[in-house]
């Protein structure tokens, strides 16, 4: 790149394990920063500033606390020290509440990120667990939940169950899937600083997941998520969303993207196009 070394540090949860940080798509793009000469470092926790030129916070909690947002406004550059909330029942435009006139479909998801995985392991708090599990073994409708990452899908909002409108860690959603012919469709907007990729992963199940893909394609981003995209002060991260009838829909607004070691020319040609999207903080 025709940039000079930078130093950038990567700002994890205290209680994160180096070992793991291979499960982010952060990783992949460290490995090009390195290899354009900079140095990266990653930093657990907040108990030592260590300067650098940039830092990218990469908490992965569903809300962020203020001590770390407060460390990070410490750099000179700053990415996602704007994005506290990531909660659907923030984030989504989409939501319902008990006797709303909406007579379509409807979706019931946890409200935190990850079916709120990362925030029982990070804070060392199993509450969020014990309720998601409990939003499972209470499935009295034979819906097949098998995890807490798993969505009930009912055919109008009166056959939700009255207490799902009670609890604050799901949330309820009109249903809005992008479907043609027999396959349903979600797209990926992936993105850090000018850079972005965007895919279109199609399943023949209605929650289109890593496992179930079975075709991924290339398209463009719709002008409305990228708007979105500012609109929620995100620097680095993904957006699920999808077309239904033609408009978008926003699913999911991720900080700290999941991967897969899997690799590929195609996907690291990706990766490599987003990992350049850091030197436009150093313009």
């Amino acid at each position: 790149m025709n940039t000079a070394p930078r130093e950038i540090a990567i700002l994890f949860h205290e209680n994160h394990r180096k070992r793991h940080v291979s499960s982010y798509a952060i990783k992949f793009l460290a490995e090009f920063w390195r290899q354009d000469g900079n140095q990266v470092r990653y930093l657990f926790g907040i108990r030592k500033f260590v300067p650098a030129d940039l830092l990218l916070i990469h908490v992965d909690l569903s809300v962020v606390p203020d001590e770390y947002l407060e460390f990070a406004s410490r750099y000179p550059i700053a990415l996602n020290n704007g994005v506290k909330d990531i909660r659907k029942s923030l984030v989504s435009t989409n939501l319902l509440r008990s006797g709303d006139p909406y007579s379509g479909k409807v979706i019931v998801k946890s409200d935190l990120n990850f079916g709120g995985y990362p925030d029982r392991i990070l804070e060392r708090n199993p509450s969020p667990w014990r309720q998601l599990s409990s939003f499972v073994r209470n499935d009295a409708n034979g819906s097949g939940l098998g995890t807490p990452f798993d969505y009930r899908i009912y055919d109008s909002l009166t056959e939700v169950p009255r207490a799902d409108f009670e609890r604050d860690d799901i949330v309820v959603e009109k249903f809005l899937p992008e479907k043609e012919e027999n396959f349903f469709f979600v797209r990926h907007y992936e993105f850090l600083g000018d850079r972005s990729t965007c895919t279109r992963l199609a399943a023949t199940g209605p929650i289109v997941k890593d496992q179930t893909v079975i075709r991924i394609e290339e398209v463009e981003p719709h002008p409305e998520i990228v708007q979105a995209r500012k609109r929620l002060n995100f620097d680095y991260g993904k957006f699920d969303y999808v077309l239904h009838n033609g408009r978008p829909v926003l699913l999911d607004a991720n900080k700290t993207t999941g991967a897969d070691q899997v690799s590929s020319s195609r996907l690291n040609a990706r990766r490599r196009h987003r990992a350049d999207g850091i030197y436009s903080y150093f313009a």
